[in-house]
């Protein structure tokens, strides 16, 4: 398997590498970092909704929406990236993806440990020391590959964070602020700076490097080559436009209902799940439902799950909701870690 251990790359390659990797079919292990920072979202998010986009504009902050779930976080060079590879057939692959975190976050745990920080795995993709996160991860299938990608998080700027997404008040914002610093570590933070002086991102890298060959097997160093290039260059003039990062829908409430006629009926809903919050716009029609939008910030496998439900209740009676649902799932094989067929039933419920 290929290692290419790249540091810092220009903010949108950070992103573009491994979805090329992926669907080019080839089976890597990707280290990089951002050397300016910018914003990332998830597959399934909504931008106007969980980014102040005219920020990010007013403070040339780029956005880019990456395939794989989750949600919106700011990125710059003090946060080095892992990218992982896999064919979807390869068999280190479990079938579970709760099973695929908890084996594929082990070597971000042992690295955080060989320097001395007491990491641990929690459900469903977390690493966390003592009570704060300290990695995020996510995975996602892009062609015929599983994308498994995360962070070290060598220093956070948390106000930023803060100031980038979309908020009703400045209150709010305060309170998001003080969340994520009591909520988030860094390895900054939990050494000290002159410990944590003695980790440059090449050793950390390198480290990452023996962890992850310790479980997937030798990983050979190579250089990016021609044909990587030019399908990043591809793939630049697709994702990096402003009607993939964009969606059109403006929501400034937590649940609402508008009654259009009598019998029919416009809902926007919000659900926090334990695998994510879930937003649903539908409308309801004599008890059946209409044209139904999800999004949020939660992962599913396959990525086309969001679709497929949409589709699948489209016309379909309300009660019928669970049923529908829990036949989609068993057709498909559909996974949502975190997220039951229960919740996507309170989330539709009128």
């Amino acid at each position: 398997m290929h290692l290419y251990k790249l540091g810092k790359v220009l903010w949108d390659e950070s992103q573009l590498i491994y979805h090329a990797l992926a669907k080019m079919g080839r089976e890597a292990l990707c280290l990089v970092s951002p050397s300016t920072p910018y914003v990332c979202i998830g597959f399934h998010q909504q931008a106007e909704s969980e980014v102040d986009m005219e920020y990010c504009s007013r403070n040339t902050v780029p956005v880019f929406r990456r395939e794989v779930g989750g949600g919106a976080v700011y990125l710059d060079g003090n946060q080095y990236f892992f990218q992982l590879i896999l064919h979807k057939d390869n068999p280190m692959v479990p079938k579970s993806k709760v099973a695929f975190y908890k084996k594929f976050i082990q070597p971000v745990i042992n690295v955080y440990r060989r320097v001395g920080i007491p990491a641990e795995y929690k459900a469903v993709n977390d690493v966390i020391t003592g009570s704060r996160k300290i990695s995020g991860t996510g995975a996602g299938e892009i062609g015929d590959c599983i994308v498994f990608v995360g962070n070290l998080i060598m220093d956070f700027n948390y106000e930023m964070m803060s100031k980038i997404l979309m908020v009703p008040d400045e209150k709010f914002r305060d309170k998001i602020y003080q969340t994520l610093e009591a909520n988030l570590s860094t390895i900054r933070r939990e050494l000290g700076e002159e410990n944590a002086a003695k980790w440059s991102e090449s050793i950390l890298n390198d480290m990452l490097a023996e962890e992850f060959q310790t479980l997937i097997g030798p990983l050979e160093s190579c250089d990016r080559d021609q044909l990587l290039d030019k399908k990043v260059e591809e793939l630049r003039t697709i994702f990096i436009t402003d009607d993939r990062v964009s969606r059109k829908v403006k929501e400034g409430f937590a649940n609402r209902e508008v009654k259009i006629r009598a019998g029919t009926r416009v809902f926007h809903r919000l659900h926090k799940a334990p695998g994510g919050l879930i937003r649903a716009d539908f409308e309801v029609n004599e008890d059946r439902y209409g044209k139904i939008s999800l999004s949020g910030d939660f992962f599913c496998y396959p990525e086309a799950t969001v679709r497929w439900l949409e589709r699948s209740l489209s016309g379909k009676p309300v009660e019928k909701s669970g049923e529908l649902i829990g036949i989609l799932y068993s057709e498909k094989g559909v996974e949502t870690p975190g997220i039951e067929i229960d919740d996507w039933i309170k989330v539709l419920a009128v």
